[in-house]
C-alpha cells in the first residue's frame, strides 16, 4: 500500500516536471520563428518588390540568399554571448536585433535600405537559430529531448506558415504598400518573445559552467522526474564542465582553465581537436551541409516562381497553393516531434532523405515535361510537380528538418557545444545562401527541372553520408554522447594533451 501511495505521489511531479521543461522549450523556440517567418513570407513578397522597386534577378537572388550569409555574424557572436551571459538573455538579443531589422525593412524606401534591415535581421535571426535549440536541448531530460528540441524546428514551420498566410493576407494591398506590410509586421512575434523569454530559467549546464551549483540544482528538480535523476543529471554536467563531484556548495569556483577560455574552445574544437571531436564536429556539420544542400530553401523560398513554371500563373492561385505547402510543412514536423524519441533519429533520418529524393526526381520530371511544351497545358505534369512539392516538404519536415537541430544540439561535449553549434549553423547558413543566390541562375542554365534533377543526386550523396556516419543518440543522456563518437574519459580541458599524443583513436561501429 505504501509503495502505491509512493507511485502515486511521484507521478504527478513527473508529469509536472515534462511540463515545465516542455514550457521551457516552447519559449525558448519562439526564437525559430523569425526565421521561418522571414523565409515563408519573403517567397511571396520577392514578387511584388521585384515589380515596385524594379530589380533585376540577380539583385533579387541576392537580397532573398543574402540574410543567411548575414545570419553567420549572428551565429558566432551568439555562441559567444550565450558563453558569457548566458542562454536566456541570448535570446532577448535575437529577438530585439530582429524587431530592429523587421521595421527597417518594412519602412524601406528603396533597395539599399531594404538591403540594411536585410542586414540587421540576419544577424537576429542567426542568435536565434544558434540559441533556441542549445538552450532546449540542455533544460531537457534524455527521455523526452528528442520532442523537446523538434520544437525550433516546429516554430520555424509555423513561421513559414504565418509568413505564406501574410504574403496571402496583405498581397491585395497597394503595390507599394503590400509587401512593406508584409515585412514589417514580422517586428510582432519578435516583440512578444523579448517578453515572454523572461519567464525562462537559465540553462542547468551554463549555469554549472560558472560555478552556480544551487541555481543549477534548482532548475534540475524543475524539469527532472525525480530528485534522483536531478542529482544524477548534475554529477554528470559537474564531470563534464572540470568540477570534482566531491566539491559541493551554492557557488564554487570552476578552475579557469576548465571553463573554456575562448582560445581553449577554438583549439579543442578546430585547430587541434582530438579524433572523436573532429569526427562529432564531421556529423554536426554534414547534416546542416546536406540539409541545405538538398534543395530545401529553394522549393520553400521559390515556391511561386515553381509553380508559375509549373504553369500556374494566377497571383491568388500561387500564394494559395504556397500555404498548402506550409500547412504540409507544419503538420509533418508536428508528426516527427512524436516519432524522434519513440522510432530514434537514424530511421528517421534515413527515411526522410529517401523520400526526398524520390520527391525532387518527380519535381524535375514535371517541371522538364511542362518546358518541352510552354504553349501546352499538361494538367498531369502540374498535378505531378504540385504533389512533388507536397511530398518533399513532407518528407523534409518529418526527418532532415528537425533532425538536424536536434542531433547538432545533443552530440557536442559541454565545453564546445555553444561553438560546435554556431559552426554548424555557419555552414548551414552558408549553404544556404549560396542554394538561395544561384536558383534563379542554375534554373537558366540547366533548366529549373534540371536544378531539382541536381539537388535529388545531392540528397542521395547526403542518404549514404547519415547511414555511414551517424549513429543513433536517442535516449543518451548528452554527457555520454561522447563515448558513441569515441571520446575517451577526459575532460576538455585536458583535450589539447591528448591530441597532441593521440595518432590514433578507434572509432566505434555503428
Amino acid at each position: 500500500m505504501a509503495s502505491a501511495d509512493l507511485a502515486e505521489a511521484i507521478e504527478p511531479t513527473k508529469k509536472s516536471n515534462v511540463k515545465y521543461a516542455s514550457i521551457c522549450a516552447i519559449l525558448a523556440s519562439m526564437a525559430s520563428v523569425i526565421l521561418g517567418y522571414d523565409i515563408g513570407v519573403m517567397s511571396g513578397a520577392a514578387m511584388y518588390i521585384k515589380k515596385d522597386l524594379k530589380i533585376t534577378d540577380v539583385q533579387l537572388e541576392i537580397m532573398i540568399g543574402i540574410l543567411s550569409v548575414y545570419s553567420l555574424i549572428g551565429s558566432f557572436a551568439g555562441a559567444r554571448t550565450s558563453d558569457r551571459i548566458g542562454r536566456r538573455l541570448t535570446v532577448v538579443f535575437a529577438a530585439v536585433i530582429f524587431f530592429v531589422g523587421a521595421l527597417l525593412m518594412g519602412f524601406a524606401v528603396n533597395y539599399g535600405m531594404l538591403m540594411v534591415g536585410r542586414f540587421v535581421a540576419g544577424v537576429g535571426v542567426g542568435f536565434g537559430g544558434m540559441i533556441a535549440p542549445v538552450y532546449t536541448a540542455e533544460i531537457s531530460p534524455a527521455a523526452s529531448r528528442g520532442f523537446l528540441t523538434s520544437f525550433p524546428e516546429v516554430f520555424i514551420n509555423i513561421g513559414i506558415l504565418l509568413g505564406y498566410l501574410s504574403n496571402f493576407t496583405f498581397a491585395r494591398l497597394p503595390l507599394h504598400l503590400g509587401w512593406r506590410v508584409m515585412l514589417g509586421i514580422g517586428a510582432a512575434p519578435s516583440a512578444l518573445l523579448a517578453l515572454m523569454v523572461f519567464c525562462m530559467p537559465e540553462s542547468p549546464r551554463w549555469l554549472v559552467m560558472k560555478g552556480r551549483l544551487a541555481d543549477a540544482r534548482a532548475v534540475l528538480e524543475k524539469t527532472s522526474a525525480s530528485p534522483e535523476e536531478a542529482a544524477e543529471r548534475l554529477a554528470d554536467i559537474k564531470v563534464a564542465a572540470g568540477i570534482p563531484k566531491d566539491l559541493d556548495g551554492d557557488v564554487v569556483t570552476v578552475p579557469k582553465e576548465r571553463n573554456g577560455g575562448e582560445m581553449q574552445v577554438w583549439k579543442a574544437l578546430i585547430f587541434s581537436p582530438i579524433p572523436a571531436i573532429r569526427r562529432i564536429l564531421l556529423s554536426g556539420v554534414g547534416l546542416h551541409f546536406f540539409q541545405q544542400a538538398s534543395g530545401s530553401d529553394s522549393v520553400v523560398l521559390y515556391s511561386p516562381s515553381v509553380f508559375k513554371s509549373a504553369g500556374i500563373t494566377d497571383d491568388n492561385k500561387l500564394l494559395g497553393v504556397t500555404c498548402a505547402v506550409g500547412v504540409s510543412k507544419t503538420l509533418f514536423i508536428l508528426v516527427a516531434t512524436f516519432l524522434l524519441d519513440r522510432v530514434g533519429r537514424r530511421p528517421l533520418l534515413l527515411t526522410s532523405a529517401g523520400g526526398m529524393i524520390v520527391a525532387l526526381i518527380g519535381l524535375g520530371t514535371g517541371l522538364t515535361v511542362v518546358g518541352h511544351h510552354p504553349d501546352a497545358k499538361i494538367p498531369s505534369a502540374v498535378a505531378l510537380c504540385i504533389a512533388s512539392t507536397l511530398a518533399y516538404v513532407a518528407f523534409f519536415s518529418i526527418g532532415l528538418g528537425p533532425i538536424t537541430g536536434v542531433y547538432n544540439s545533443e552530440i557536442f561535449p559541454l565545453q564546445v557545444r555553444a561553438l560546435g553549434f554556431a559552426v554548424g549553423m555557419a555552414c548551414n547558413r552558408v549553404t544556404s545562401a549560396v542554394i538561395s543566390m544561384t536558383f534563379l541562375s542554375l534554373s537558366k542554365g540547366i533548366t529549373i527541372g534540371g536544378s531539382f534533377f541536381l539537388y535529388s543526386g545531392i540528397a542521395a550523396v547526403g542518404w549514404v553520408f547519415f547511414f555511414t556516419c551517424l549513429p543513433e543518440t536517442r535516449g543518451r543522456t548528452l554527457e555520454e554522447m561522447g563515448k558513441l563518437f569515441g571520446m575517451p574519459d577526459i575532460d576538455m580541458a585536458q583535450a589539447d594533451d591528448t591530441a597532441a599524443k593521440e595518432k590514433v583513436v578507434e572509432m566505434p561501429t555503428m
